[in-house]
């Protein structure tokens, strides 16, 4: 009977620490950090051209639209009054980060006088030494990520992007 009793407790301990190791492993699966649709996006923190510092993780809780774009590059420039419209209409529901390539520019003044120029007034991010287009693997611009409020990756968009488009993500996102 005492045999019985020891049995039965030793295989509760077991089964309750197998399902503590799976419920651990498919938290940390959950969890996967990476640019694939359905991660954890990248956290990064980058400056503004005024000075601000800006950290992706501290925007948790809101949309996020990530734009990586250069001043060179024509498609970004065909997109980028499109992104000025949805952040004119919808900033109430999507913070917008257009994120500078700023290695690619000519120099950082370069990209800070352009910037000036088109009169954004959504927060453009410079990437001054290519970590964080690097982490995100962007290879051809312009490229956007839709994060959704809890910091997935929901959508990843090479090329420019319509105003329409950019509205149907934002209502496909939680």
């Amino acid at each position: 009977m005492r045999k019985s009793i020891t049995f039965i407790i030793a295989l509760a301990l077991i089964a309750m620490i197998g399902f503590a190791v799976f419920q651990a492993f498919q938290k940390q699966k959950n969890e996967t950090t990476g640019v694939e649709i359905g991660n954890k996006a990248p956290d990064f923190e980058l400056q503004v051209a005024d000075g601000e510092i800006i950290k992706l993780s501290d925007l948790e809780g809101k949309k996020v639209l990530v734009n990586f774009w250069a001043s060179w590059c024509e498609p970004c420039l065909e997109e980028m009054p499109e992104i000025q419209e949805l952040y004119d209409t919808k900033s109430d529901d999507i913070e917008i980060l257009a994120v500078n390539m700023t290695v690619t520019e000519k120099n950082l003044q370069t990209a800070k006088d352009f910037i000036k120029e088109q009169g954004f007034t959504f927060p453009v991010l410079l990437d001054v030494t290519n970590k964080t287009s690097s982490n995100y693997e962007v290879l051809n611009l312009p490229v956007s990520y839709f994060i959704d409020s809890k910091g997935i990756i929901r959508d990843r968009y090479p090329g420019a992007m319509s105003l329409e488009y950019m509205k149907e993500m934002l209502e496909k996102m939680d």
